[in-house]
């Protein structure tokens, strides 16, 4: 799904020459760095960075790493998961299983002015609090928000950003598959996104690594119009892979008040879904 040699393919041609003291020359056709280039920087031989771009090379050290991240121009992210790519040949981390504790789904349960949520590696929600079914407009089990963002055309204008919300899916997903290589329903995910999404396609032959951790998020509703909620994800211990997401709105802010009003809108159609609904996966 990913590898060594395609991230550091696509991260030398994102290098501008002059920012590292390569003269512009406009013979040049080559876009970003070539590999010489990469390699002088880097203080190795031409012949070994050609083999780790070909995938031939074994496992580089942490100081040539460390180099070609310092050339490459890698943030923190990105220098993470170019470790993980060298490491791949040596340790094979297992995709976690997506079972939820009965206490965390109480805890879920008790989130109750803000739409929160469970979710794995492959953005599958394995569950969801009441305000979040209501914010989805669909009950959390069988959601995957890829899919939802890429492959459901009528979804699309729930997300008032939809082309920032692009670039974090897929940034999250080329991370998942430099820690889970050997998962095959990721693999099978990514497949089907390429298959049913140009511009999936397009983001993916990128490699871009994104590690969202907090921001804003805004919704589109089609009952209570727009809501810009920030959203917060908490990594939980021992669920590796797993996060909890919850949207909150800031106090005195019309998207806090959409909330109540979205709140009271399930009451009144007599919501018949549970406070959590929950989905295990093997």
């Amino acid at each position: 799904m990913d590898d060594l040699a395609s991230f550091l393919r696509t991260r030398r041609s994102r290098v501008d020459p002059a920012a590292v003291g390569i003269p512009a020359d406009s013979r040049r056709r080559v876009e970003g760095l070539r590999r010489e280039e990469v390699a002088h920087l880097s203080g190795v031989s031409v012949d070994y960075y050609v083999r780790l771009e070909q995938g031939r090379a074994r496992q580089p050290s942490e100081q040539v790493l460390d180099a070609l991240a310092r050339v490459l121009g890698l943030d923190e992210t990105e220098r993470g998961h170019l470790d993980r790519l060298a490491r791949q040949r040596r340790r094979r981390a297992k995709a976690p299983v997506g079972r939820v504790r009965p206490e965390l789904l109480r805890v879920l349960g008790l989130v109750a002015d803000a739409p929160a949520l469970i979710m794995n590696h492959r953005l599958d929600v394995l569950a969801g609090n009441r305000l979040a079914v209501l914010l989805f407009g669909r009950p959390m089990p069988g959601l995957n928000i890829a899919r939802h963002i890429f492959l459901e055309e009528a979804e699309r204008g729930l997300y008032a950003d939809w082309e920032a919300c692009t670039l974090d899916v897929v940034g999250h997903l080329r991370l998942a598959a430099g820690k889970y290589p050997e998962d095959p329903q990721l693999a099978l995910l990514i497949g089907e996104l390429s298959l049913g999404s140009e511009r999936f396609r397009r983001l993916w032959a990128r490699a871009d690594v994104r590690a969202r951790t907090h921001g804003r998020k805004a919704y589109r509703h089609p009952l209570v119009g727009l809501l810009e909620l920030h959203q917060e994800n908490f990594a939980l211990p021992d669920a590796s892979g797993t996060e909890l997401l919850v949207f909150s709105a800031a106090p005195g802010t019309p998207a806090e008040d959409g909330l109540r009003l979205l709140a009271g809108l399930g009451t009144d159609s007599g919501d018949t879904h549970p406070t959590v609904n929950a989905q295990i996966r093997e």
